[in-house]
C-alpha cells in the first residue's frame, strides 16, 4: 500500500478487519451508524481503497467482495513507525516521556509498559 489511508477509509478498513469478505452493503451495514453514510459513499470509499490497493475485490455474480490486502498489524505497525519518525526523530524513548510528563499513562498503562520492558529483556 503506497498510499495514506484516510479517516473515513479507516473505518472501512476496520469493518473488513473484523470480518472478509464482505459487500459494499455488508460494509454499509458494519460501519458506525453515527456516520450516517449512504451505500454511495460506502462504495466511494472502497473505490478509493481500492486504487489505493489497500483493499481486494472480486466479482461474485452482480457484485463485488471486497477484503483488506494489509493486516491490520502491519498497518498499525507503519503507522506508528510514522509517527515515531515525524514527531520523535524515530526514538520511542521522547514518546514514552512526552505521555507520562502530561499524565497520560495511568497506572495501569505503566504496569503493561514495564510488563513489556521484562518480557523484552529476557
Amino acid at each position: 500500500m503506497d498510499k495514506r489511508i484516510s479517516e473515513a477509509e479507516l473505518e472501512i478498513m476496520e469493518a473488513l478487519w473484523r470480518r472478509a469478505p464482505l459487500t459494499a452493503a455488508e460494509v454499509a451495514e458494519s460501519v458506525d451508524e453515527d456516520r450516517g453514510w449512504s451505500p454511495q459513499t460506502v462504495k466511494t470509499l472502497l473505490s478509493r481503497l481500492v486504487s489505493k490497493q489497500a483493499v481486494a475485490h472480486q466479482k461474485d455474480g452482480r457484485r463485488f467482495l471486497y477484503s483488506p490486502n494489509v493486516a491490520r498489524d502491519d498497518y498499525v505497525g507503519g503507522e506508528s513507525q510514522r509517527l515515531v519518525d515525524r514527531l520523535f526523530g524515530g526514538k520511542v524513548t521522547p514518546l514514552v516521556a512526552h505521555l507520562a510528563e502530561r499524565d497520560a499513562l495511568s497506572d495501569d498503562d505503566i504496569e503493561e509498559i514495564e510488563r513489556l520492558i521484562r518480557g523484552l529483556k529476557s
